[in-house]
């Protein structure tokens, strides 16, 4: 990865996004952003659910979101932390989008999942269980949200309730991610534990094959089956970390125009990709490079680093290329590419 002090100059440009500091948005192109990134989406994901929340009262006009939207309102004077965990719930966004989806449909949606969630906090949603890891005084705390409404979001099939055994094996796994992060990653780390808040547990694949997914309307929230040891923890953290702040970045600046038929080659997959599918997974794909080429530094490189660079390496650079040619970024899209790209050029020193 690039070191900051390598790049060109990133002073306002007309490719520079006007939603955002030029040089943050640099920085999160080349998966640097950090915690200050971290803080300026969060903030952008609040206003987008108030907005999300005041329509909703508003097609519903005098129904039962009233009371609730109130004490939203409450909560916000009297507790500012509790509110703002409120508001930056993961499935707050999906929930309150599909409601206005229903109300624009003339429907009456059960939002009692909202009242929930306001007067009950994040574990009257989502359940009690918050995995809790420390390293080097960093805390990475994860709620275990193994009932909550709309984790279906994910395109995998959620896990039941976890058993007190499975609770244990997720702890012990994210306390051994967690070291890998802090004392090897630590720009990753801070900014994980900045954004990340929940951990939904999915079934495993076909022939127990790990699966993992970051869903658009779910900030702050990885799903994902139980990886085989701590490293590839600390990997799909990473790369789903990144999807999660590309997709609040989206929320802030459009990178490329509207879908077209056209579709791009992927050298992770076997099938063409539109380009938004294709931005996302270059983009957690980029992680994936920092990740391996830190790893092969360690003091006791991991056996899968040197390989596992190389490959993600070459397919990173081929898709950013393809990004590039494929004519549908906007210049904020190209600028963030160009970006990517760089990065790639310059590998960073650990």
């Amino acid at each position: 990865m690039s070191d900051p002090a390598s790049l060109p100059p990133s002073g306002p440009t007309p490719d520079t996004p006007s939603a955002i500091d030029p040089g943050l948005f640099d920085a999160v192109a080349r998966a640097r952003g950090g915690a200050g990134a971290v803080a300026v989406l969060g903030r952008g994901q609040v206003g987008k659910r108030m907005l999300l929340a005041v329509a909703v009262r508003r097609g519903l006009a005098g129904g039962g979101f009233e009371g609730d939207f109130l004490r939203l309102s409450e909560l916000r004077r009297e507790d500012p932390e509790r509110w703002l965990s409120t508001m930056l719930h993961p499935y707050l966004d999906e929930g309150l989008a599909r409601a206005l989806a229903e109300v624009a449909q003339g429907g009456r949606p059960d939002l009692g999942w909202f009242g929930e969630l306001v007067r009950g906090g994040p574990a009257a949603l989502s359940g009690p269980l918050v995995l809790s890891s420390r390293c080097d005084g960093l805390v990475l705390r994860l709620r275990l949200d193994d009932r909550g409404p709309f984790r279906a979001v994910h395109g995998h099939p959620p896990a039941g309730a976890q058993t007190p055994d499975e609770v244990q094996h997720w702890q012990r796994l994210l306390d051994g991610a967690w070291e890998v992060l802090v004392r090897r990653h630590p720009w990753h780390a801070r900014a994980v534990a900045a954004c990340l808040t929940t951990l939904v547990p999915l079934r495993p694949g076909p022939g127990g094959t790990s699966v993992s997914s970051a869903a658009r309307r779910a900030y702050g929230a990885v799903a994902l089956s139980p990886p085989g040891d701590p490293v590839l923890l600390a990997l799909t953290l990473v790369h789903e970390f990144l999807h999660v702040q590309l997709g609040a970045l989206l929320d802030l600046v459009p990178l490329h125009g509207p879908p077209t038929p056209a579709r791009y080659d992927a050298p992770w997959r076997p099938d063409p990709r539109p380009l938004d599918a294709l931005l996302q997974g270059t983009y957690a794909h980029l992680g994936v490079c920092d990740f391996w080429h830190t790893e092969l530094a360690a003091a006791e490189p991991d056996p899968r680093a040197e390989q596992e660079h190389t490959t993600w390496y070459g397919h990173t650079r081929t898709a950013v290329d393809t990004l590039l040619r494929s004519g549908e970024l906007l210049p904020p899209g190209r600028r963030f590419a160009e970006r990517m790209r760089h990065a790639l050029r310059q590998p960073r020193q650990p």
